[in-house]
């Protein structure tokens, strides 16, 4: 009889633990399917590296990002409410899974803000979130091992020296344009 009290009390801690609160992650894959969202995973390779002598500091900066998820939300005329309802949806799953928000700003007719996830000098995920209501909605993640605040900084350095393979982001920035 002991025996079935702690199973039972053991099957109830587990269905418990088992975590019903909105993540990014989440977001990600349940958008990814639906009509106006579309998702790629990137790997850091599309960061051009090839011409630029990068040191030690850059070289290590890179190693601790594993890769890149964006997930981007067109506008258009017939889609309003919905875009507003979404953006609201990202900025509650932001602070719900407890991101740390670093920087926010607002531009023209939208905004971004930048968040991390992590513990201090151990970052897990590094999140740009970008809005205009004209054209849509972007999410980039970018995930690693252990990133600090100055790999990131060091990771938006070379990002400004070296750019981005803008071939492989095409597809999306096709879809970003312009109503």
């Amino acid at each position: 009889m002991k025996r079935y009290f702690y199973i039972s009390v053991l099957m109830m801690l587990v269905l418990a633990s088992c975590d019903q609160k909105p993540t990014l992650q989440k977001y990600f894959v349940k958008k990814s399917e639906e009509k106006n969202f579309s998702t790629i995973d990137i790997g850091k390779s599309i960061i051009k590296t090839d011409k630029l002598k990068l040191s030690e500091d850059e070289q290590k900066a890179l190693e601790s990002v594993d890769k890149l998820n964006v997930l981007i939300f067109k506008s258009t005329d017939n889609n309003a409410k919905t875009y507003d309802a979404e953006k609201a949806n990202i900025k509650n799953v932001l602070k719900e899974d407890h991101y740390d928000e670093l920087m926010k700003m607002s531009l023209g007719g939208g905004g971004i803000s930048v968040n991390t996830k992590g513990e201090g000098e151990h970052i897990e995920e590094f999140v740009v979130f970008l809005h205009n209501k004209d054209t849509g909605m972007g999410v980039l993640r970018v995930l690693g091992d252990d990133m600090t605040p100055n790999n990131v900084m060091t990771i938006v350095g070379i990002l400004q020296k070296g750019g981005i393979d803008s071939g492989k982001l095409k597809p999306f920035m096709d879809i970003m344009k312009k109503k």
